[in-house]
């Protein structure tokens, strides 16, 4: 009688633990995030910096019309990598929790709530059957009242607070480039411009307006915003790039 690999079937159920203790459906939700658009979060000193890169995926495909930075509530914004449509269902649910805390609590919400509520999900998702893990990772980024975070979830449910974060496919270079260069003191500027510069060491094209979104919050404003095309322009001037 022939037996297959001592791991075969394993990953057929995502309620069921292989021999050396991995859930495979999960660890293919991670492999689906490294290969999504690459997402930077950076913190500096008073501010809160989110770019996202763009992918012309078709010739006739109108950049202008995909968003892939979004506002979750006035104080905090979010992007991700992966499954497009996992990460949509995704930011309509923290909408909803940041929505029904203010409702509730007539105030913003903290942002590890959020995350942790988002983060909740996800490992529901983990541990029953019919259903399969959500091939997507979250970077927010926002103010409350400890200060500015970035924060990352993870497929499996888990979530970390950052100074500096990638996802996607760029991550690897981006994590590089960013622990040679990155500083806690740097204002929104310059973490505008360090978070470009690494998205470029990792980008396979050059950087154009159409191909970024960019959002920022500050603690004098506690108001996270999207930069408009005009401003992106701006800052990729600084850089010697023309589009």
């Amino acid at each position: 009688m022939a037996f297959g690999p001592a791991g075969m079937g394993y990953d057929r159920a995502i309620t069921i633990f292989s021999p050396d203790g991995k859930l495979y459906q999960v660890e293919y939700a991670s492999v689906a995030v490294r290969q999504g658009w690459t997402v930077i979060g950076l913190r500096g000193k008073d501010s809160g910096v989110l770019i996202s890169e763009k992918r012309q995926q078709f010739s006739l495909m109108d950049l202008k019309s995909l968003e892939k930075i979004f506002i979750i509530d006035a104080h905090v914004g979010a992007s991700f990598a992966g499954l497009g449509a996992d990460g949509r269902v995704l930011v309509d649910y923290a909408r909803r929790v940041a929505a029904n805390h203010r409702f509730l609590y007539d105030e913003p919400i903290d942002l590890e709530t959020l995350v942790r509520s988002v983060g909740d999900l996800k490992q529901i998702f983990t541990q029953q059957g019919g259903v399969r893990p959500f091939g997507v990772s979250l970077i927010f980024v926002g103010y409350d009242r400890k200060g500015i975070h970035v924060y990352r979830t993870e497929p499996n449910g888990l979530y970390f607070q950052y100074l500096a974060v990638a996802v996607g496919s760029g991550e690897q270079v981006v994590h590089e480039f960013l622990e040679k260069n990155y500083k806690r003191d740097l204002g929104l500027e310059d973490l505008v411009l360090l978070g470009l510069r690494a998205m470029s060491a990792a980008s396979e094209q050059p950087l154009t307006v159409e191909r970024l979104e960019i959002g920022y919050i500050t603690e004098s404003e506690k108001i996270f915003r999207k930069m408009s095309d005009d401003e992106i322009r701006g800052y990729l001037s600084k850089l010697g790039v023309t589009s």
